[in-house]
């Protein structure tokens, strides 16, 4: 980043086309009268007719830098780091198959579950930049899509790239529980906490919930629990024999009995989020509930860079000054 220390003098430069303009407009008494300049037109040498404009703008560039040079530009480096806030979270989405549901939105136009989930948890990163926050998607079985981490941006990448398919279909709550508290089992943050989003019921793995949330209460991490989804039925895209994508609706069902109780197992709380709105309101309630202020440091490196003004402003004012005792010379 470029600047100056001290901006204001800049508008010295101001004065440069004023002193021009009226150096134009006046000059030295004449040293030899003519009556007419046709007379001395025959004698004059082109090359040398005009000296004095050569000089004149010697003159000008060089107050114009030294101008620059005493407002003293600088090249600033500038680094911010942000120290850990104390609280280390892990985020648990659910990849399944049932995730494809249409029934929330984005923009007025029907999306999938699982890309307005990414979209509402990315927002929630980034009202984060002090935590250190980890990435376990699932479906039939759990996997890390990122440890627990400072470096947002890698993060964000991971939950970008997360989709539907990538292991095989169903819905292991328990086991995602117990692996997403294992991320936090060495952490000495004084705030471990799992954000766990599904729209399921528990038909996978070989961990009930209920025993998962006894193992994050032991290690003292709490849980958070959203059953998202609307009730009933949903749309959902299938395709038919000759490859054909239709919208049908779909039984659907979510195990808000089992996610409540892991809820209050753990010191946390259930939610239920049956539209985009509400599964922002809800992560916004998350985010106020665990939030601890982040210390930031600053530092600065300046490096003065007014010499590159200053050298070619004297060589501007030195060259105008020996010129004009050279052949550019104006008669006394």
């Amino acid at each position: 980043m470029m600047r100056f220390a001290d901006p204001a003098l800049l508008a010295l430069l101001l004065l440069v086309p004023a002193v021009a303009l009226l150096q134009g407009r006046s000059g030295k008494a004449a040293s030899v009268l003519y009556s007419a300049a046709a007379r001395v037109r025959s004698v004059s040498r082109p090359r040398l007719a005009r000296p004095g404009a050569l000089l004149a703008s010697l003159r000008l560039l060089g107050i114009a830098l030294l101008v620059i040079a005493i407002a003293r530009p600088q090249r600033v480096e500038a680094t911010a780091e942000v120290e850990a806030s104390g609280i280390d979270v892990v985020l648990a989405v659910d990849v399944s198959g049932s995730m494809e549901a249409l029934d929330f939105t984005l923009g007025g136009e029907p999306v999938n579950r699982l890309e307005v989930a990414k979209r509402v948890i990315g927002r929630f990163v980034d009202e984060r930049p002090g935590d250190r926050i980890g990435l376990v998607a699932f479906a039939g079985r759990p996997y890390l899509a990122s440890p627990v981490t400072l470096d947002h941006d890698w993060l964000r990448e991971n939950l970008d790239r997360t989709r539907i398919g990538l292991v095989e279909d169903g819905t292991a709550i328990g086991t995602a529980i117990a692996t997403s508290v294992g991320r936090l089992r060495g952490s000495d943050a004084k705030s471990k906490i799992v954000v766990l989003l599904t729209d399921g019921m528990n038909n996978a793995g070989r961990i009930s919930p209920e025993t998962a949330a006894e193992a994050a209460r032991a290690l003292g991490v709490r849980i958070y629990t959203i059953a998202a989804g609307t009730d009933g039925e949903a749309p959902m895209p299938v395709k038919d024999a000759f490859g054909r994508r239709q919208i049908v609706r779909t039984k659907v069902e979510v195990d808000e009995k089992t996610l409540a109780r892991v809820a209050e197992v753990t010191g946390g709380k259930f939610f239920r989020a049956t539209d985009t709105d509400s599964l922002s309101r809800i992560y916004q309630e998350i985010d106020r509930l665990e939030k601890s202020p982040a210390k930031a440091r600053h530092t600065e490196k300046a490096e003065e860079l007014f010499a590159f003004a200053l050298a070619p402003g004297l060589a501007c004012l030195l060259l105008e000054g020996v010129l004009t005792r050279t052949r550019l010379r104006r008669l006394p």
